[in-house]
């Protein structure tokens, strides 16, 4: 549900065809679009999913459409320092249905209208709470706001940070594992 292809410049390499006829030769019922900032690929990773059908003529590999955004405190913000950094936070989100995808691309779109600050269409919590309906989110990867606050600042802020993200999404909200043998995403 965390992936990255092509479209994730410099961050995936995987071509949208490879990944269908991988997810379909390891048995996967699903696999995720989640490119950093963008939803470039989607119209392709969708057509994609369509070429891969089962005996019944549904897809072999559902298709979901997501994307990684990157979060910040003030999306309006545009004049920084060296001591007072664009600090920006990962957030994994998919649609789990039409509202879904509808408020996945205001997100995406409002990043480069409104957000977007060097190389990064960013968005942050107002927005969130505006077009957080129909989406699912996670705890994301190392560079989220969960994960970095419970190693920087403990768990207890973590925590904090944690019931922000629950509050909203509710049964929508999940704990994501990554293990790569990386000690810090064991301490998260």
């Amino acid at each position: 549900l965390h992936v990255h292809t092509q479209f994730s410049l410099l961050d995936g390499a995987a071509s949208i065809p490879s990944l269908f006829k991988k997810a379909a030769a390891d048995g996967q019922r699903a696999i995720a679009i989640t490119d950093h900032g963008n939803m470039f690929g989607v119209f392709k990773f969708v057509a994609e999913a369509g070429k891969h059908k089962a005996d019944d003529g549904s897809p072999k590999v559902k298709p979901i459409v997501g994307c990684e955004f990157y979060v910040v405190a003030d999306r309006a913000r545009k004049t920084f320092t060296r001591e007072d950094r664009d600090q920006r936070f990962h957030q994994l989100m998919l649609a789990k249905n039409a509202e879904g995808y509808r408020n996945l691309s205001k997100l995406c779109s409002l990043g480069y209208i409104e957000g977007f600050y060097s190389k990064y269409p960013r968005i942050d919590k107002e927005l969130i709470l505006r077009y957080h309906s129909g989406l699912i989110a996670t705890t994301c990867c190392l560079g989220a706001s969960v994960p970095r606050t419970i190693l920087r600042k403990g768990e207890a802020e973590g925590e904090k940070e944690f019931r922000w993200w629950l509050d909203l999404f509710g049964e929508d909200y999940y704990v994501e594992l990554q293990r790569h043998g990386i000690p810090e995403q064991d301490q998260v």
